[in-house]
């Protein structure tokens, strides 16, 4: 019988998120660069792992890096860079937002059992959650990277009312201005010492960020 292979269109989303300045700036709306798209296939030839290939990219399957292209392959493999931490079908815009320290997601086409080998499987529109096996890690407290902005973050105006995530130890490029103290569900639960809100999302969407 022969091995399937998918293939479907995955892209990485840097950090690029909005933030409401106090004083007289006017809140500004924020929003996402997308990197080239990618291709993501699994690899028909690689032994498989537990619970590998069942599900393309499922949770606690790995990725290898390419410079057009995600594979799935066993996370035993030398090939193997990241791992799934969260999978969802849909849109990140409709669906769960990522883990916390997810370092980048992938974007996954939808992918119709016609064109699949064998006729038995089908890959559906949706994104992977993805977090390197070794550091750096973008998307921890810091890092200046993955796909939100937590607690420990550090950020950078970057014109218009908007701010950009960098990283706090001063290695992105960019010196970092703020930093996220505290994530609260109102601005005034923010402590007196806020100099910035930022834009968090979820139970607690906003950010409380000091100057440096």
């Amino acid at each position: 019988m022969r091995g399937k292979s998918f293939t479907g269109v995955v892209c990485v989303l840097p950090a690029l998120l909005a933030a409401l300045l106090t004083g007289c700036t006017q809140p500004a709306a924020g929003g996402q660069d997308e990197a080239p798209a990618a291709t993501a296939s699994v690899s028909p030839s690689a032994p498989r792992a537990s619970g590998f290939g069942a599900v393309f990219l499922g949770v606690d399957e790995c990725s290898s890096f390419g410079k057009a292209s995600f594979t799935e392959v066993p996370c035993a493999s030398e090939r193997a860079a990241a791992r799934v931490v969260a999978r969802h079908d849909g849109t990140t815009t409709d669906g769960p937002p990522c883990p916390a320290t997810t370092d980048f997601v992938l974007h996954i086409s939808e992918q119709s059992r016609i064109s699949d080998e064998d006729g038995d499987g089908a890959v559906p529109q949706g994104y992977a959650c993805m977090r390197n096996l070794q550091p750096p890690h973008p998307g921890d407290p810091g890092g200046g990277g993955g796909p939100r902005t937590i607690v420990g973050d550090c950020v950078y105006g970057s014109g218009s009312g908007q701010v950009r995530e960098t990283a706090c130890d001063g290695t992105g490029g960019r010196r970092p201005q703020y930093k996220v103290v505290k994530a609260v569900d109102a601005r005034s639960r923010c402590p007196l010492s806020t100099a910035l809100y930022v834009q968090l999302g979820g139970p607690q969407p906003v950010g409380c960020a000091r100057p440096l």
